[in-house]
């Protein structure tokens, strides 16, 4: 993991907030304090291999999704370095209709031509 790098961070605030999670809900779970998780959170320290595994395995995201490796979790087969907005975006795709996908594929082609 790139030493600052805010993907990290943001990967953590991301997969608590669509949990609708407390810092200190994630931190007990974790049996570490609110204060050392919301370090992770805010990319001021970086976990150790074993807080990793527990990030991971705690998320059910692999640890190159955490780390920014890439946006696969165990439950995608592609991958993608983006943020996790546009991963939240681009895994809902395939519901929408066909009619969303005609207006996104113009909206698409008149973006390329610019």
């Amino acid at each position: 993991m790139k030493k600052n790098s805010p993907v990290f961070g943001n990967r953590l605030k991301f997969l608590r907030k669509q949990r609708d999670l407390k810092q200190e809900d994630v931190a007990k779970s974790l049996g570490i304090s609110r204060a050392r998780y919301s370090h992770y959170e805010n990319n001021h320290v970086e976990p150790d291999i074993e807080m990793l595994k527990n990030l991971s395995q705690f998320y059910n995201v692999s640890i190159d999704y955490l780390v920014g490796n890439s946006i696969k979790n165990k439950n995608k087969d592609e991958v993608l370095n983006i943020d996790p907005e546009l991963e939240l975006w681009y895994k809902e795709l395939p519901s929408n209709g066909e009619e969303d996908m005609r207006r996104l594929k113009k909206i698409w082609d008149v973006f390329k031509e610019e």
